[in-house]
């Protein structure tokens, strides 16, 4: 039997401080100040994401970044995961 137990996990580690995709790991920045620049590029960025390299894909990235310091972001991300999570749940129940 293979070892399929490794589950894949998006999101920020919290011991280690990294952006977890999948399989890769980026390292947020020490200081506050510095991830909150990054995360509202991102978005910024994501918002232009009709222009050749910058995508859309960079909206969620930043509001990411920013839930790591934001309170507001980061409860609007963990409702969005509770809400994820269950309907995961409802789905795979037969209903």
């Amino acid at each position: 039997m293979t070892d399929s137990s490794e589950k894949r996990y998006f999101g920020i580690d919290p011991q280690t401080h990294q952006i977890v995709l999948g399989k890769w790991r980026v390292p947020l920045p020490d200081s506050p100040v510095l991830r909150i620049l990054v995360g509202s590029l991102l978005i910024v960025g994501g918002l232009l994401g009709f222009l050749p390299v910058l995508g859309f894909w960079m909206v969620p990235l930043g509001l990411l970044i920013l839930s790591h310091d934001i309170p507001a972001v980061r409860r609007a991300r963990r409702k969005l995961a509770v809400w994820w999570a269950r309907r995961g749940t409802e789905n795979s129940s037969g209903k």
